[in-house]
């Protein structure tokens, strides 16, 4: 983990986050799931924050992301979540109607911190979810 600085701190802030299409319905793939890693990957951008690792399933979104101290991992979670899901609505409709015109995600996440020991970790997990 590569430590960064700030006025006055040095700092390494990493998460892991998990996260579900709601009823766990299997639609990211194909152009879907490319047009929604290039929407987080502008969220993350536009919010000054960094996704090292990223890859979906067809149900369920894995990130690595570093972050700085001023970051409330609640924050990144809505805009990583609130504004991809109006972003994938807006440019892929068609999946309004596997939800029922519902939500996108699933309401819950998950969140771990991660470490030195566990980053390597970590990015292998993220990195093998097209595998299985």
């Amino acid at each position: 983990m590569k430590e960064k600085r700030g006025r006055g701190y040095v700092y390494s802030i990493q998460y892991n986050l998990v996260w579900c299409v709601k009823y766990r319905k299997k639609i990211l793939k194909d152009n879907i799931e490319d047009t929604l890693k290039m929407k987080l990957k502008q969220i993350a951008l536009e919010n000054k924050f960094d996704i090292l690792e990223m890859e979906c399933d067809k149900d369920h979104v894995h990130l690595l992301v570093d972050c700085s101290p001023q970051h409330y991992i609640p924050n990144i979670i809505k805009a990583l979540k609130g504004v991809s899901a109006r972003a994938m609505f807006k440019e892929h409709p068609e999946i309004k109607n596997e939800l029922w015109g519902g939500s996108l995600w699933n309401p819950s996440y998950y969140v771990s911190t991660v470490s030195d020991t566990t980053e390597e970790q970590i990015r292998r997990y993220i990195q093998s979810q097209k595998e299985k």
